[in-house]
């Protein structure tokens, strides 16, 4: 694994990364539509799936889907909110252009409210109106302007892709979903179709979280739908439903139902412009009707399951409907595991007295894995139990800074954080050295122009820091409220 770089500078908030879409690797540089091949096991996939599903999980004919279409996409011209980035798609011309601004803003919408990405969207476009403009920035640049977003990897993969459609593929985006998802890096099958759709028109169905909702709730679908089958069943439903004249506004107003209409908590049934369809709302009917009476033209829910074994489409057993919560019995909640628990001793590395003010030791992550390519304090992965955390980290950092004297190596307190899937505790040290270490003689060199600059290297010292930035104050306070009260100050370690 290749060694992180080292930094001088001022104090930084940790920033976070994680996993998302799994990276697509190219198999060819061409823009070739999909081979007939591809089309026809897509095509003979759902074939057999309807085929083993319920006729009760299946829309009983073409009209109904028509209704279905005509409903939604009425609705979503009355209501669709006004957002950046379909203004953006909507009014742009060149293919290419429109393809980046629906691919920054369904990057940028994963698990991200829109709240949220509106501000970093425009922001985003006026530093990066074109691929070829993000293509030739830095991924420090890259990771400054995506700074409170989370899953910092989604930002660099978003790069990495701008990167190869400008050297490799021409400068033109892959036209169809299924080119999109081979050769671009992190775009996965909803991100492709997303841009397929609503960029070039291609007729193509997508499933996010809030398409999964309305689709479960429509249906009835009580399973868990993360399962894979269930999961292929939601794509299929998907692509028979997509109107064919307008596959970009149905997408997005499916996305949009589920996200102002079809809520997680408190659905508004009553503007729903499917309502009729829904097979969630004709169970709450059912049950708030007595025993003696049923609705006319209704299936029960036992009219789903197949002659022989349990549907896997239903709710289990051992999951009853919940009078209380209605149409929000569906979906079903996926089961997750736990995250994993893992422990790294860090270290805050300070010399108090530096020319010119104090100085922190940085070191830049390797460029992959968790937090990849980020700067932090010093660290090590080590034992939760304790043991030899402060040899391990102290080795750490004498492989940076030379010999340090291991008395003055001061254990502050903890953090915990937890990512989407490891539960990280930060045992926090601190050491602050009187004389100049190996690495800050570096860095002096490199200031006063007797070694190799970097532009990596920043210092920060208390006479010329400005305001503190909002990621310094939640990194100061990111670790403040953890520090036991008899914690020596970092300041006043004795030399």
């Amino acid at each position: 694994m290749k060694k992180p770089r080292a930094a001088v500078g001022g104090r930084r908030r940790k920033q976070t990364s994680s996993g998302e879409e799994r990276e697509k690797h190219a198999l060819s540089s061409s823009q070739a539509r999909p081979t007939i091949p591809d089309g026809q096991a897509r095509r003979q996939e759902e074939v057999v799936l309807q085929a083993s599903v319920s006729p009760y999980y299946q829309f009983r004919d073409t009209a109904e889907v028509t209704v279905f279409r005509e409903s939604l996409l009425s609705w979503y011209d009355q209501k669709k909110r006004d957002l950046p980035w379909r203004r953006r798609a909507e009014g742009e011309v060149d293919l290419d252009r429109r393809a980046y601004a629906v691919w920054v803003s369904e990057v940028m919408l994963q698990q991200t409210q829109v709240a949220t990405v509106i501000d970093y969207y425009t922001r985003w476009m006026q530093k990066w109106p074109t691929l070829q403009d993000l293509a030739s920035a830095s991924l420090e640049e890259v990771n400054q302007l995506w700074a409170g977003l989370g899953y910092y990897s989604r930002g660099r993969r978003l790069q990495e892709g701008a990167r190869k459609v400008v050297g490799e593929l021409g400068g033109h985006v892959p036209r169809t979903a299924e080119t999109l998802q081979r050769l671009l890096p992190g775009v996965g099958r909803y991100t492709a179709g997303a841009i397929a759709s609503i960029a070039f028109g291609q007729v193509t169905g997508v499933v996010d979280g809030n398409v999964v909702r309305v689709l479960c709730r429509v249906r009835g679908i009580g399973a868990d739908p993360s399962n894979t089958f269930v999961s292929q069943q939601l794509w299929s439903l998907a692509q028979q439903l997509v109107d064919p004249a307008r596959p970009g506004d149905f997408n997005q107003a499916a996305m949009e139902l589920g996200a102002i209409v079809c809520t997680p908590q408190h659905p508004h049934c009553s503007q729903c412009p499917v309502q009729s369809l829904c097979r969630a709302h004709q169970r709450v009917e059912r049950e708030q009707l007595p025993a003696s009476q049923s609705l006319p033209g209704s299936p029960d829910v036992e009219e789903c399951a197949p002659n022989t074994g349990q549907c896997q489409l239903c709710a289990p057993p051992t999951e009853p409907w919940d009078q209380t919560l209605g149409v929000a019995n569906f979906p079903r909640k996926a089961s997750r595991k736990p995250p994993r628990e893992e422990c790294s001793a860090t270290c805050v590395l300070e010399q108090p007295r530096a020319p010119g003010g104090a100085r922190i030791l940085l070191v830049q992550r390797p460029n992959s894995g968790l937090l990849a390519g980020l700067w932090e304090f010093p660290s090590v992965t080590v034992d939760p139990s304790g043991r030899h955390q402060r040899k391990a980290l102290l080795q750490e950092l004498q492989n940076w800074a030379g010999p340090l004297p291991a008395t003055h190596l001061h254990h502050l307190g903890q953090v915990v954080h937890t990512f989407s899937h490891i539960k990280l505790t930060y045992q926090v040290y601190g050491l602050a050295l009187e004389a100049q270490a190996p690495v800050f003689r570096v860095y002096e060199g490199q200031q006063s122009g007797t070694g190799k600059s970097s532009k990596r290297s920043q210092v920060s010292t208390p006479s010329s820091r400005k305001k503190p930035s909002p990621g310094q104050q939640v990194l100061d306070r990111f670790f403040r409220p953890h520090l036991p009260t008899d914690a020596p100050r970092l300041n006043g370690v004795a030399q």
